[in-house]
């Protein structure tokens, strides 16, 4: 322990401190992404997929790549982290989820979505974010498992894609976190 404990953890506390929870983490996560094409929401999400352990993305539809360069730009190189699919037909994408395994679980707003908090999210799940302007496609919702919604109470219609996918993959995560002992509870 040090002297201390509010100081900024350096690199190697942070690298540490993240295999750690590395180690318990179990579930897999995985994206697609259906017509997102704004370049710095596809770095946003790559960064926040390599930061929380999301082993694949698939790019369906119109989808920008995370080559471009305004997309690197915001992805800081963590494109590199994430395994990525370049971009197919939204059901494509979903029947290559499912058969690697992955529950599906659309992000929209839907007469029969449920809050997010309320999502089945246990297990390997993919979440699928739509496009900027008109979220997921009808058809990519019908294939879905299951949709859910990030409840809001403020007087915004939506959450940028970037930000709605952060929120719904930090949930997941948490889920399965919840109930473990955080790293670093009991070390001497």
């Amino acid at each position: 322990m040090t002297a201390n404990p509010r100081r900024q953890l350096r690199p190697t506390d942070v690298k540490r401190l993240n295999r750690t929870w590395r180690r318990n983490t179990e579930g897999r996560l995985a994206l697609i992404l259906e017509s997102v094409t704004g370049p710095f929401n596809i770095g946003s999400i790559f960064r926040t997929a390599a930061a929380f352990g999301v082993e694949r993305i698939w790019l369906a539809g119109n989808a920008t790549l995370p080559t471009n360069p305004k997309a690197q730009k915001t992805a800081l190189g963590t494109d590199r982290l994430v395994a990525w699919e370049e971009p197919v037909p939204a059901l494509d994408a979903v029947r290559a989820a499912r058969a690697e395994g992955f529950t599906v679980i659309a992000v929209e707003l839907t007469g029969d979505a449920v809050p997010l908090h309320e999502a089945k999210l246990g297990g390997d799940v993919c979440l699928v974010v739509g496009s900027e302007d008109h979220g997921c496609s009808p058809a990519l919702l019908e294939a879905a498992d299951a949709v859910c919604y990030i409840p809001q109470v403020g007087r915004v219609g939506s959450f940028n894609v970037a930000v709605a996918t952060a929120i719904a993959v930090a949930e997941a995560r948490r889920r399965e976190w919840a109930g473990k002992e955080p790293p670093g509870e009991h070390e001497d």
